[in-house]
């Protein structure tokens, strides 16, 4: 069995590329990393270390690579022949490959009519459907019609943490002992393949919102707010009680979404909230806050994990008072390293904030948490 993966990064190895690798797949990853590539090539294996104290570690291998910007036509000669093809390369770079998975599978039509699963492993709600229509975007009505029936996207929900770290060994990547890999079980052909580690679930919502507006939400707010007060790592400002006080109010806030709309019990949501946060206490972690933090218009826009699950929250006639502050914390986030960071305070210093929680939030002035927001700045 082939497993093609694009992302040779550290999730890409650590995560995806080691679960299907242990699973029994030859795994081919795709990347644009020359040096990755030539080490994997060269070795062929690699080593996966858990964050505990134990260390414990294990070599992941056989796996081989190429480059799938240049290396076209091998990387249409696995499409064409490959049992899966999974991704890991972060959302605004799916539109980057569209193009040539696209092109790899009208030659897959010509040779290999068996069907082919391609799935996004990606931190957005419908990633693989994303990645369909823009990989549709580059086919014909025919190529399209032709394709019904043997590719399909099942969307996935993943969770690991992977800390900013280096090693003399550029092939060794360091991740949290959890994990978590869903995948939509209806979208298959027949019935889906054995993959050790993934959850096949016949509703995603539920673990994509739970994952989305817990550990992402947590984890941005601890960055946030760990950030305002000069602390560096993510443990300690989940230790700081100002920033702990935050995260746990705001994670209170959303979990009565979440309880009252999905089968999530109070008990059980609690314990999964705790476990949460001890991950953010995980000393062998120890990332960055300044990381973590980068990125916050794509963090504050109106489908991601600060705005959305405080507009949902409001549809169900409660109030965000934790969100609105961990909000305001995030449009304050000032590192002149990030880009995002340098152009949200540019557009603030043009605009005013009142325009940017309209243009960058999608939040209207009569909106509840427009004026929530704006009482923290």
């Amino acid at each position: 069995m082939i497993a093609l993966h694009f992302g040779a990064g550290n999730i890409g190895r650590g995560f995806i590329g080691a679960l299907l690798c242990k699973s029994g797949y030859e795994v081919v990853f795709a990347d644009v990393n020359e040096s990755i590539i030539n080490e994997l090539n060269e070795k062929r294996r690699y080593t996966v270390e858990l964050a505990d104290t134990a260390r414990e570690t294990e070599t992941i291998g056989p796996v081989r690579a190429i480059n799938s910007g240049k290396q076209l036509e091998e990387l249409y000669e696995v499409i064409e022949k490959a049992d899966l093809v999974t991704t890991a390369v972060g959302p605004s770079v799916l539109k980057l490959i569209a193009k040539p998975i696209a092109d790899g599978l009208k030659k897959r039509l010509k040779t290999n009519k068996h069907p082919l699963h391609i799935i996004a492993c990606e931190n957005m709600i419908g990633g693989s459907g994303h990645l369909k229509e823009e990989i549709f975007s580059h086919l014909t009505e025919n190529e399209r019609l032709a394709l019904s029936g043997l590719v399909e996207f099942p969307n996935s929900a993943v969770d690991r943490i992977v800390p900013i770290q280096h090693h003399e060994d550029v092939l060794k990547v360091t991740v949290e002992p959890f994990f978590e890999w869903a995948v939509d079980k209806t979208a298959f052909i027949g019935d889906p393949p054995e993959i050790q580690g993934v959850t096949y679930v016949s509703d995603l919502a539920p673990f994509i919102e739970r994952k989305l507006f817990t550990v992402n939400t947590g984890h941005a707010l601890a960055a946030y707010a760990g950030y305002q007060k000069g602390l560096k790592t993510i443990k300690d400002a989940i230790q700081h009680p100002e920033v702990r006080q935050t995260v746990v109010g705001a994670l209170e806030e959303t979990g009565r979404y979440l309880i009252q709309t999905y089968d999530f019990t109070r008990e059980e949501h609690q314990s999964y909230v705790q476990k949460i946060l001890g991950r953010f206490e995980n000393e062998c972690l120890s990332d960055d806050v300044a990381r973590v933090a980068r990125s916050p218009l794509r963090k504050l826009g109106q489908n991601d994990r600060l705005i959305s699950p405080a507009q949902k929250l409001s549809k169900l006639g409660d109030e965000s008072v934790h969100l609105a502050e961990g909000i305001a914390l995030a449009l304050q986030f000032d590192h002149a390293d990030d880009p995002e960071a340098v152009q949200l305070q540019s557009m603030i210093d043009e605009k005013g904030y009142e325009d940017v929680l309209h243009e960058v939030c999608g939040l209207q002035a009569n909106d509840p948490l427009f004026s929530l927001v704006l009482k923290h700045l």
